[in-house]
């Protein structure tokens, strides 16, 4: 009987196929109830070809959360070719298209471990801190970013479990929520004031940071 030659991996390429097959069983179940015997035989490879690249389960174990804290961080990246209501939306679609394709287990694997998430969360206040061209932030400017960043957070995670909010409906309402924090922390500050200004002056007439913008004006 013929057999398909096994493709030969080099050591990064293999390191990546484990932590990758690990990532996807310790988001399913609690870390304790994975084996180095579960990751061997979904890799396809034996027990001890796994010690080859990885010292033991922990060595493994860290690897994976820092993939996993990798994955989210990479996510948050919005282009600075686009306006900012536009970049804002497509970290909204990014993160919700992780969701469904992963569900919520790697932002349960990394809630035990406070300085990952901790982690993504910095690189997410800097990324939109590039976004809308601010250097020094206030601390009203802060509040809003960080309020904005748990909102993001909370809402990826909660969403999947029954869809309540069509998707494209809640990433928008993601977009314009941030205005309406920029908004209210425009109340109280002139800088945070200046940079709603400016970022509605970059805005094109259909972006959705004008939509929500307009549409605050009216409730006002």
């Amino acid at each position: 009987m013929n057999s398909r030659p096994r493709r030969r991996m080099d050591t990064d390429q293999r390191r990546r196929q484990l932590v990758a097959v690990a990532l996807e069983l310790f988001s399913e179940h609690p870390p304790e109830a994975v084996s180095l015997d579960d990751v061997a035989e979904a890799a396809g490879i034996s027990r001890p070809l796994v010690y080859h690249y990885f010292a033991g389960k922990q060595s493994l174990y860290e690897a994976t959360l820092r993939r996993a804290a990798d994955d989210l961080t990479e996510l948050l990246t919005a282009s600075r070719e686009v306006p900012p209501g536009e970049g804002l939306l497509a970290v909204a679609g990014r993160f919700l298209d992780f969701v469904e394709e992963h569900g919520t287990g790697r932002f349960t694997l990394l809630r035990g471990h406070p300085e990952l998430i901790d982690e993504v969360r910095e690189a997410a206040y800097g990324q939109l801190l590039g976004h809308l061209g601010v250097e020094t932030p206030g601390p009203r400017l802060e509040v809003v970013l960080r309020s904005w960043i748990s909102l993001a957070e909370t809402t990826a995670r909660w969403w999947p479990d029954g869809r309540h909010i069509p998707r494209a409906e809640l990433e928008l309402q993601l977009v314009h929520t941030f205005v309406a924090l920029t908004s209210v922390g425009a109340a109280h500050d002139d800088g945070v004031a200046a940079v709603l200004r400016r970022i509605l002056d970059e805005e094109p007439a259909d972006g959705p940071f004008t939509e929500a913008a307009t549409a605050l004006a009216a409730s006002w």
